[in-house]
């Protein structure tokens, strides 16, 4: 069907591009004038959050920012990363893979020595967070790293666990975020609003949970699709279905 008034597809291409071009100009526009026009000494909220650091029960100021101060962000956050293994899984399914190669004596001996300091650190970048720089996301990108390491050496045993197991895996940092929450408000706080005697020990817990979560999102989006175990493999193949 021929457009109106002599109008071409190209011509209706050009305006989209150029209406674009125009809304990014602008928006880059405004964000140079947001950041030039900060005061050049503000020191913002910094006085106000390390005064408040001995109340957050961690040392860590970015710590102390993240799950306490604004702890709402960083639930959101871990939400977002479960919706994107949610729509990555919705697209399509994990091929099955060939016929493992034989491994290489030294890729085999390397990945034996690694893979446990890679677990050693992600836990101890876990521990620290509390008083230095480190917590879930650090050592849930290294503890990822490990899985994605295992599953490019094609080591025999290196599997995905099964289906059900993996699930919970992915949304037990949520789900102990949420928990958690929700029990604040049930004692009479607000939202995240730690008790100070035990501030501490939830942040390490909803830390603990999110690491795993964080591991195993980050492995999953690497495979690139919906992530089946032998089990599931193997239960899908009698049944005469086919992932997509």
């Amino acid at each position: 069907m021929n457009a109106p008034d002599g109008i071409t597809d190209d011509t209706h291409l050009t305006w989209l591009r150029l209406m674009i071009s125009l809304l990014v100009l602008v928006l880059t526009g405004a964000l140079g004038w947001a950041v030039c026009s900060l005061p050049a000494n503000s020191t913002g909220l910094t006085v106000s959050a390390l005064a408040q650091l001995p109340n957050s029960g961690v040392l860590n100021p970015v710590t102390a920012a993240v799950l306490n101060y604004r702890g709402y962000d960083t639930l959101l956050e871990i939400a977002v990363l479960l919706l994107a293994v949610i729509g990555v899984w919705s697209v399509a399914k994990e091929e099955p893979s060939a016929a493992l190669e034989p491994v290489s004596p030294v890729l085999f001996s390397f990945v034996r020595i690694v893979i446990p300091l890679m677990i050693l650190i992600a836990g101890y970048l876990l521990w620290i967070g509390s008083f230095a720089p480190g917590g879930a996301f650090q050592g849930g990108a290294v503890l990822a790293g490990a899985l994605v390491l295992l599953r490019l050496s094609n080591v025999e045993h290196a599997s995905w666990p099964s289906e059900v197991w993996l699930r919970f895996g992915l949304v037990l940092g949520l789900s102990v975020f949420i928990v958690v929450a929700v029990g604040v408000m049930a004692g009479g706080g607000k939202l995240l609003e730690y008790p100070r005697a035990h501030a501490g020990i939830l942040i390490l817990l909803i830390e603990s949970a999110a690491l795993i979560s964080i591991a195993l999102t980050l492995a999953a989006l690497f495979v690139g699709g919906r992530a089946l175990g032998d089990e599931d493999s193997s239960s899908e193949s009698e049944n005469g279905v086919r992932p997509q």
